[in-house]
This record gives C-alpha cells, structure tokens and sequence, in this order.
C-alpha cells in the first residue's frame, strides 16, 4: 500500500508561493556552450553521472567512471564519453535510442560545486574515436556523444550538508550487505554469495577494462 499525503503540490504557483523565485545571479549562469570554466572542470572529473529516460519516461541515471578527464571535449557543443565493459543492461543506450534527451552531472573529488550539463546524445562506433579512450590496449566498443544545449556550475551546498568529501564524518558502513548479498536476495540466486563475491571479483579483475 502506498503512503498517503494530505498536502500536495500540484501547480507551479503553489510550489513559488512557498519557494520564491530565483535571482537573476542563478538564472543567468546557464550558458548553451562549453566555457573555459566548463572545460577545466570536465578534465578534472573522474565521475560523470548520466540520467536518460525512455518514451514512456521511466527513468534511469547511470554512473560512468575512469582517469579525470576521460570525457572528451570535442568542441564547444560536443561530449564524448566511452562505454567500457559493464552488466549488459545498456539502459542509457537503450533510453538514448527511444528518447535522446539525456542529462550529464560532473562531479570533482574535494570540491563542492559540480556541473550539470543537459542535452541530446546519440551512440557511435567511429573507430578513431573509439582508439583515443584505449586503456590496457582495450578499446570500447561503443562511445556515447552529447550535444550540449546548457550548462551551468551548481553551488556547493549539497555536498556542505552532506559532508561527502570529510571522510572523517562518513558513517560507519559495516552494516551494509554487499553487492552479492543484494544480487542473491533480490533475484533469488541459485549461487551463495560467497560465489558471487568470487564472480564479482573475477569480472573486476579481467573485464575493467
């Protein structure tokens, strides 16, 4: 059963009233290209976390990661960004192929601000791009482009709160299953998750990259 609520906001004028309406000091640092700021922010990121949805929009935000940098800027509108070896979903390429609006979030290890980054992309196998993001002589078989259409640097508060780069405030985590143990609960597994640890481990060791 779901959980009910008694006070919900259905229209824009009921969210402002309460809320308020953002300075021009926040509307007006959306930009529809890469600046120079943009750019060194992307060579320093080592995270990128991507959200697309499909036709009927059911959402989907997929983390990608590797050496800061790897996104590449080829010009003022255009992202590439490599697809390395993972579980096969291929939900972004899936959504991205039915619906190609898709959004970008840069993350910098040790600073508050990110950058959002929203879009359209599309999927391509080009060869020589595909060679520039080689690591351990592996190259991906896929590399995902994004046309930008805004971009702007969201303020640090979130992280503030949060304290993600304080490791000294992190909580302890000891108490959280492993990823096997959710893989065998949740889809009833035949294997122990002690053989799923060994599994996990061995796809990390021989298909990283």
């Amino acid at each position: 059963m779901k959980t009910q609520f008694s006070e919900i906001i259905t229209t824009v004028e009921q969210l402002r009233e309460v809320m308020g309406y953002p300075s021009h000091r926040v509307t007006d640092i959306a930009i529809p290209k890469l600046d120079k700021h943009c750019r060194a922010f992307i060579a320093k990121s080592p995270l990128v976390f991507i959200a697309s949805s499909d036709t009927n929009g059911n959402m989907d935000i997929s983390p990608k990661g590797d050496p800061p940098g790897f996104v590449k800027i080829l010009d003022d509108n255009t992202l590439a960004i490599p697809d390395r070896p993972g579980n096969r979903r291929a939900d972004t390429f899936q959504n991205v192929l039915e619906n190609p609006k898709v959004g970008l979030f840069f993350l910098v290890p040790g600073r508050g601000e990110t950058l959002r980054v929203s879009g359209t992309a599309m999927i391509v196998r080009d060869k020589p791009l595909r060679e520039s993001f080689k690591i351990n002589n592996r190259i991906p078989d896929f590399a995902l482009i994004f046309y930008i259409k805004e971009a702007f640097f969201h303020c640090a508060k979130c992280m503030l709160r949060s304290k993600i780069w304080q490791h000294e405030q992190w909580e302890s985590i000891d108490d959280l299953p492993s990823l096997a143990q959710t893989m065998v609960d949740a889809a009833n597994l035949k294997e122990t998750v002690e053989e799923m640890e060994l599994l996990i481990k061995q796809d990390e060791r021989e298909n990283l990259y």
